[in-house]
């Protein structure tokens, strides 16, 4: 506890603002896995497997009596556990469908598609229902701190879009980049509200990147052709 303690307080103030070292040493591996997944290459996984980690503790650590002006994200860091088990199985994939292809790891691991749309109403669902059931769950909890009503749908809208974009990747859609813009158009004030300002500024970096990436996807999909028919296609 004495270490999570010392980790969680060391810090360098800017202005009025002490910039936590894990927050940010977290948000660098996210920005990195984030790089990886555009370049569509397999340490990705790892990378952001890390960084989940990281965060995981930025985000609970504020409860064990650490006060720092900061309100607890419990969906935030809920979503880090779920993003690394995710992570795992997105890495066993795009490593199987590599190895699969015959591809060499100096190339991409994959080859993006969109969607079918079996799929992309799979996604819908999962979004829809799920963000209706955990905000429920958030607020049975609770936040620690007299949270408003919009806090947990906020939240939840987060901790489910987070899990769809992830999957969503880990299967090689171009929605998954769809999905991340649908999440920072919440996270980003959600994050800013709550003090966690490195975190809001790499989802806003993020928001532009997300873009471009969309775009690099999309440019991919339509130039290059697999060697065999998505395994997502098959199962549909």
């Amino acid at each position: 506890m004495d270490v999570l303690r010392w980790l969680y307080e060391a810090s360098i103030p800017i202005g009025g603002y002490q910039l936590h070292w894990l927050e940010l040493v977290g948000v660098l591996f996210g920005l990195g896995s984030a790089v990886g997944g555009l370049l569509r290459r397999v340490w990705a996984w790892p990378v952001g497997i890390i960084g989940n980690v990281l965060l995981f503790f930025v985000y609970i650590t504020v409860t064990f009596d650490i006060p720092d002006g900061r309100a607890p994200l419990f969906g935030q860091s809920g979503r880090q556990i779920f993003f690394i088990l995710t992570s795992v199985y997105g890495w066993w994939r795009w490593r199987q469908v590599q190895r699969e292809d015959g591809r060499d790891r100096s190339r991409p691991a994959i080859t993006p598609r969109w969607a079918t749309a079996r799929e992309r109403l799979g996604m819908a669902l999962v979004w829809v229902v799920g963000v209706a059931v955990v905000q429920w769950v958030f607020a049975t909890i609770g936040a620690g701190w007299p949270a408003p009503r919009w806090y947990y749908w906020c939240d939840a809208w987060i901790f489910i879009g987070s899990m769809v974009a992830t999957y969503a990747m880990a299967r090689g859609w171009n929605e998954f980049w769809l999905c991340w813009i649908a999440v920072d158009l919440v996270g980003v004030p959600l994050l800013v509200h709550s003090g966690y300002l490195p975190t809001a500024v790499l989802y806003a970096v993020y928001s532009v990147f997300v873009i471009y990436g969309f775009v690099v996807w999309l440019r991919a999909s339509r130039a290059e052709r697999p060697s065999r028919e998505p395994e997502a296609a098959r199962l549909a």
